[in-house]
């Protein structure tokens, strides 16, 4: 937590109070249903939290977002990016139900609002989102796959609407295919410890048109 406060230094009573719960629920959580690694849990807010809020220093979502987190696993990034941007609206989706199961007791434990889960693979989720988040959880032109059609029209953050990518190590050969659609962010200029060294957010750019503000005011309603 020390580190999660001098790297977020503006975070609400309520937000701090929510962040604060999530070691001992993740703790009681993976002693019954493994879904950090055993030797991670004691690194939770490094490794995980954290982690995930890399993408908050990407973007500050707007108010009524919709964002989807694809093989979320036990709510990472979708959990603490949930409690950063209340305002904003998050699926956890994960093709293996007891993952789900520790997303939804955690999430209820903290009393997150702005959040719902679902036992589904990607290409079963059939709403319509601003962003898609995800850790790694295959290589990223797969993964653009998947998700490809799952994209809304309308832009209404400062980055056209995409995804928002956890990876690490080089990713030269992996993004070639999509090169002029990406930008990355290493988490180094953000983060200090070693763990950050070779971490980015890869965001890809999956719709290129900009659109009013007037229908951005209306979507927003």
């Amino acid at each position: 937590m020390e580190n999660l406060l001098r790297y977020f230094p503006n975070l609400t009573k309520e937000q701090i109070r929510q962040f604060e719960m999530l070691q001992a629920l993740y703790t009681e959580w993976n002693s019954k249903i493994n879904v950090i690694s055993r030797k991670d849990i004691d690194n939770l807010y490094q490794n995980h939290v954290i982690h995930s809020l890399a993408i908050a220093k990407v973007i500050q979502f707007s108010p009524g977002t919709m964002i989807l987190d694809v093989g979320t696993g036990g709510g990472f990034p979708g959990v603490p990016l949930a409690i950063m941007f209340p305002l904003a609206k998050f699926h956890l989706v994960d093709s293996i139900g007891k993952k789900i199961k520790v997303v939804e007791e955690v999430s209820t434990a903290i009393g997150l609002k702005n959040i719902s889960w679902q036992h589904a693979r990607a290409e079963d989720v059939k709403d319509e989102f601003d962003f898609v988040v995800s850790r790694a959880v295959t290589r990223l032109p797969d993964f653009y796959e998947w998700i490809k059609d799952k994209f809304s029209p309308l832009n209404c953050n400062s980055l056209n609407n995409g995804i928002l990518y956890l990876k690490g190590g080089d990713l030269t050969e992996e993004l070639a295919p999509i090169l002029k659609s990406i930008t990355q962010y290493s988490l180094s200029d953000w983060f200090s410890e070693d763990f950050y060294s070779e971490k980015k957010v890869v965001y890809v750019n999956c719709n290129k048109k900009k659109e009013k503000p007037n229908k951005i005011k209306a979507r927003l309603k």
